[in-house]
């Protein structure tokens, strides 16, 4: 437990610098160069994902079971990583409804990931893992947000072609990862 504890720290506080340190890393950045915080970051967000993994694969190992789900989390899990996968979708989209909505399509897409796992884990991992990602994520939406408004940022409407090209990706993305690849890399098959 103690590698998943320090990999979420690690991960989601690099993440955070810009909420709690934007003036560090612009420090950082002009005597050393934007390449050089990009090696930095790129660097304690790889560390923090593997000790994430590897953490979280140990404690599923000997899990602390701290409840059972009801039957109908299944569900709401499916639709809201659903949702989560359109949302992280839409990121990469340009001019789509979603990023025209809510500015920042990823940090939402991520709580409704986490939310949605969260409600249907059992384990002390699990709510630590989940947990910790929802928090971060409704933070940093927060955050954002507050940003946006004291810099007045606008943004550009919605175009429809754009939307239905993120939800269509967004969905066929969920599905695979749901169908296939969720069961080959964590171990569960959500559809099983």
């Amino acid at each position: 437990m103690t590698a998943l504890v320090i990999g979420l720290l690690l991960f989601l506080g690099v993440h955070s610098t810009r909420m709690v340190a934007d003036g560090a890393r612009s420090r950082f950045i002009a005597q050393r160069g934007a390449a050089s915080w990009r090696g930095v970051y790129s660097l304690a967000s790889a560390i923090g994902l593997a000790l994430i993994v590897w953490g979280f694969a140990q404690a599923r190992q000997a899990p602390l079971v701290l409840w059972s789900p009801p039957a109908w989390t299944r569900s709401l899990t499916s639709l809201l990583t659903l949702a989560g996968f359109v949302l992280i979708t839409a990121a990469y989209v340009p001019r789509n409804h979603f990023k025209a909505w809510v500015g920042h399509p990823m940090v939402l897409g991520t709580q409704a990931w986490a939310l949605g796992h969260l409600l249907g884990t059992a384990t002390l991992a699990g709510v630590l893992l989940f947990g910790g990602f929802l928090a971060w994520a409704l933070w940093c939406f927060a955050s954002l947000r507050a940003r946006d408004r004291a810099a007045g940022t606008r943004r550009p409407p919605g175009q429809l072609v754009p939307s239905a090209i993120a939800v269509a990706i967004g969905v066929a993305l969920w599905y695979v990862f749901a169908a296939w690849l969720h069961g080959w890399l964590i171990g569960v098959r959500p559809f099983a």
